[in-house]
């Protein structure tokens, strides 16, 4: 957890003085990162620690192609989000 607080903190500093993380227009760059700091609670991460990275995600949150995207997802896979218990973990990452 501690590298994976320091990547937000170095995310955290590139918006401080940013919209976006290459710079004043919406990327690619945010739009692979985004789904990545969406999982912050997961990751255990405190998003209050890192106010730059929580504007910056409401800021894309807003977006009306997020939006859709994200309900969209929501209607193909509903079990999204569901934990997996170990067997279903080793069927899927098991190596052979």
């Amino acid at each position: 957890m501690q590298e994976t607080a320091r990547l937000y903190g170095v995310l955290d500093r590139r918006l401080e003085d940013h919209d976006f993380l290459g710079g004043d227009d919406y990327s690619i760059a945010d739009m692979a990162s985004y789904p990545w700091v969406r999982s912050w609670q997961k990751q255990g991460q405190d998003i209050e620690a890192f106010p730059s990275v929580l504007r910056w995600m409401q800021d894309i949150e807003a977006r009306p192609a997020v939006r859709r995207a994200y309900a969209l997802g929501e209607e193909i896979n509903p079990g999204n989000g569901v934990v997996m218990d170990e067997e279903a973990r080793r069927h899927l990452f098991e190596r052979r």
